[in-house]
């Protein structure tokens, strides 16, 4: 569904007015991921000691849900699965360095699968389909999973804080480029 465009003028020059806080929050950003690059150590407990917390908050409304459930068997269910989600998260809180190491072989094995996915999508599709960047895509996503594994458990120690230092740097250049665009248009 596409918007019309007499909305989407509408938001760009609602967006244009703030094309300042979206370049400030892109330079804070960009400096966030330099800093978590620069200590990829600390970058990478602080992002599973975030995971735990979100776990946290999860399990906890899963268990409301569960006891706003009809049926027991639900009901159950349900808490059981937010008990899960807590008991997950308190341990992520309480050892990040071991839960790091968890994440990061899932990471692998994910990024690996997803990466083989894509490859398999990319020769399925028809000319034209850009078959070629998915299979790249795949190719890069598998390559960068395969070496994470290898290195693996050490690269548990770092993997995380890179992706979380690269991804707020993108973020943050993505904002800034959004302001800048904004700001020459007319």
């Amino acid at each position: 569904m596409t918007m019309p465009s007499h909305n989407l003028g509408e938001a760009l020059h609602h967006l244009k007015a703030r094309s300042g806080w979206l370049i400030g929050l892109g330079v804070v950003l960009v400096i966030a991921g330099f800093i978590a690059l620069m200590s990829v150590v600390t970058a990478t407990a602080v992002t599973v000691l975030w995971v735990g917390v979100m776990m946290i908050v999860g399990g906890v409304v899963e268990i409301i849900h569960g006891f706003r459930m009809k049926g027991f068997g639900r009901a159950l269910l349900w808490v059981v699965i937010g008990a899960l989600y807590i008991f997950a998260g308190f341990f992520a809180i309480e050892n990040p360095l071991l839960a790091s190491t968890v994440l990061t072989l899932i990471l692998s094995i994910a990024l690996i699968v997803a990466g083989a996915v894509r490859i398999y999508l990319g020769f399925h599709l028809k000319a034209g389909q850009h078959g070629g960047w998915i299979i790249f895509s795949g190719i890069a996503t598998a390559l960068f999973g395969l070496i994470i594994l290898i290195h693996w458990p050490v690269s548990s120690l770092f993997a995380l804080g890179i992706i979380l230092g690269v991804d707020l740097m993108v973020a943050g250049f993505t904002w800034i480029n959004l302001g800048l665009f904004l700001r020459r248009r007319p």
